[in-house]
């Protein structure tokens, strides 16, 4: 595996890298990648191979946008790079800007048509082109129903203005009923969802994942190094002084748990017999997982962004994969553990019955 070994993200013609340069780093802040440094990342992305560039119009308040966008016309790498965007947090009271909160405008966020409209314009403005590869809702605001989100995703991809749409940080249910309304409709769908996870963030997998495998979207991992816990530069002895977890995920030090340690512990054992870093091998696990399509990468330096690349080449055996499996497997409560292998036995009297969606997904 490498870079430019491609592959669609989701049931669409839209081909990307394996691993996806997330660039909520470029831009001022405390973890932010200045104009030089953002610059350098971008191109030995690119020299690697690599096709996929994924920012947001909040992201160091539209920095990171006017960054992508000058780097990608000083390539000339237009026609090259799957350029991907995001609409839903509101500038004035998202934390992911750095603005205080309060009273904003009620307009300047979530997925109503009228605010669709006005991110799409302004971003398309800051990233200088006139189109969108990949269109994100951010997040779901909880208000808009899904049926106009759809009605205004699909008549911007009729209008040329996106070529293709997804949902990230959304119940399950939501992508699927936009999916489902879009198939009914013949109109365009999402064709993937943006979620975390990670080795010691797997929850996802009891309904995103089922859902984006019926619906044919792709799974974009988000964290997943889950904001450098799993670099393994945390010691389970001694996590003093460490404050937050590096990055701009609101994690806190809730990665920090026993169950958690004990992951990390299996991870580095892992990486050990690989000889290589503990978050190669974590990132290795995450784009060889079902369902996965492009996995997120963050760096605010080269060094960051090399190893991080070099995890595109690293291959886990059986046994490595299964060993991590199983000591990170999310503990089911019954309702997750419906249609597993056990509850199939009992419906059909003792016979282990394969459906269509686990034969597609390769896990028959």
């Amino acid at each position: 595996m490498s870079l430019s070994n491609f592959r669609t993200l989701g049931r669409s013609g839209l081909v990307v890298s394996p691993l996806c340069l997330g660039t909520m780093t470029f831009g001022p802040g405390a973890w932010g990648a200045d104009e030089a440094s953002a610059r350098a990342i971008f191109n030995a992305y690119r020299e690697a191979g690599g096709n996929f560039v994924d920012t947001a119009d909040i992201y160091a308040g539209g920095v990171s946008e006017e960054f992508v966008g000058k780097f990608i016309a000083e390539t000339r790498s237009r026609d090259e790079v799957v350029l991907a965007t995001k609409f839903g947090f509101n500038g004035s009271t998202s934390p992911l800007t750095g603005a205080s909160g309060g009273t904003g405008n009620p307009h300047a966020g979530g997925a109503g048509a009228k605010n669709i409209h006005r991110a799409l314009h302004a971003s398309l403005k800051r990233l200088n082109t006139d189109y969108i590869d990949l269109y994100w809702m951010h997040i779901w605001d909880g208000v808009t129903p899904v049926e106009e989100i759809v009605q205004t995703l699909g008549d911007l991809v009729r209008a040329g203005k996106i070529r293709h749409y997804a949902f990230s940080d959304m119940p399950a249910w939501v992508a699927m009923k936009a999916a489902t309304l879009a198939s009914e409709r013949r109109v365009p769908g999402p064709i993937a969802m943006q979620l975390e996870y990670s080795l010691v963030a797997r929850d996802v997998e009891q309904e995103h994942f089922p859902a984006a495998r019926e619906a044919g979207m792709g799974v974009m991992p988000w964290s997943p190094l889950a904001g450098g816990f799993l670099t393994g530069k945390y010691k389970r002895e001694d996590v003093r002084d460490t404050g937050r977890l590096s990055g701009a995920n609101p994690f806190g030090d809730s990665k920090f748990t026993d169950r958690n340690w004990d992951i990390l512990d299996t991870l580095r054992e892992v990486a050990a017999e690989l000889d290589c870093a503990p978050a190669q091998a974590a990132l290795a696990w995450a784009m060889a997982r079902p369902g996965v399509g492009s996995t997120l990468i963050g760096a605010r330096s080269l060094s960051q962004l090399s190893g991080n690349i070099m995890a595109a080449d690293l291959h886990l055996g059986e046994d490595q994969m299964n060993r991590l499996n199983a000591a990170s497997k999310p503990v089911d409560g019954f309702t997750a553990s419906l249609g597993s292998q056990a509850v199939r036995q009992m419906v059909f009297g003792g016979n282990d019955v394969i459906g269509w969606g686990a034969q597609s997904a390769g896990l028959a």
